[in-house]
Order: C-alpha cells, then structure tokens, then sequence
C-alpha cells in the first residue's frame, strides 16, 4: 500500500491523463466507419470496446463512492462515445482530486478497471493499424503528460516515429 494516500491518487489522476493522452491519440482523427471494423466476426468492434472504457471509468468511480455497480452501456455513434471517453475520465479525475474518501484501495482502482482499460487502448491502436488506419508511433516516456489534463485537448507529441 502507500503509505501516503495523497500519493496515491496522485498516481491514479497521472494513469487517467496517461489513459487520455494515448487514447486520445488512438481514437483521434479515427473515422465513424472504424467504429464497426472486425478484425474477425467473434472479436469486440471498436465502438464496443470504446464504450466498455467508459463503463470501466463508470465503474471505477462507483467503486471510489462506495457504491458499486456494473453497467454495459450499448456503443453510441463513435463521435459520442468518443466524447463519452473523456467525459466519464474526467468525472473520475474530479472525484479523485476532491477530499472525497476512496471507498477501496488504490490499488484495486488500478489493477482492476484503469489497467483493463490500458489495456483495451492498446487493443485500439492495434486494431487501427489492422483497419488500415495507422497512427504513428511515439515515445511516451517523454510525452507532455500532465495530471488533470483529461480532455481531448492534448499536447502535441515530442517524438514520433514510423
């Protein structure tokens, strides 16, 4: 555990930016039409994995109000569930910078719903490349990533690469 829970959610705010940062860039400039690209017809479409990232956000924020529940939303339009995207990080950054106590551990936040939706932006970015709609690769370590900047404005990136 932390031993100081204000580092803690410092940590949790930084992985939401980082979720918005390489996310915004995944689903940025992605066409409606990428929203129903199969990479096979048993897989999750880009839009259904896209609203499950909310439901994550959704989720993990019940879960640090002390009230937790579970919904699988149906996929919006793209450019709404695009929207849904940094709208549901950031009703969970607001949370997590208030004096709001956490109902569960940081910790649990983290490798329950934020690292399943890493994980599903990765997805993301994968199934773009196999679309035919690649985006260029970049360097995160030296990205402007910066707590609290949650919505699609991002900083451009520092160093890309094909």
């Amino acid at each position: 555990m932390f031993a100081n829970p204000d580092s803690a959610r410092h940590l949790l705010r930084h992985t939401l930016a980082t979720l918005a940062y390489r996310g915004g860039k995944t689903i940025r400039d992605a066409p409606a039409s990428f929203s129903a690209y199969a990479a096979r017809e048993d897989t999750r479409r880009p839009g259904q994995i896209l609203a499950h990232i909310g439901d994550l956000m959704d989720w993990a924020l019940a879960i640090a109000e002390g009230h937790e529940h579970w919904h699988d939303s149906k996929p919006l339009p793209w450019d709404r569930e695009v929207a849904r995207f940094f709208e549901t990080l950031a009703r969970l950054d607001a949370y997590l910078s208030s004096n709001g106590p956490l109902a569960a551990p940081p910790e649990k936040l983290f490798q329950g719903p934020i690292a399943d939706a890493l994980t599903h932006v990765g997805q993301l970015a994968m199934l773009r490349r196999m679309a035919g709609l690649p985006m260029r690769g970049e360097n995160y370590f030296v990205a402007d990533i910066a707590v609290g900047r949650i919505g699609s404005e991002q900083a451009r990136p520092k160093r890309e690469f094909d």
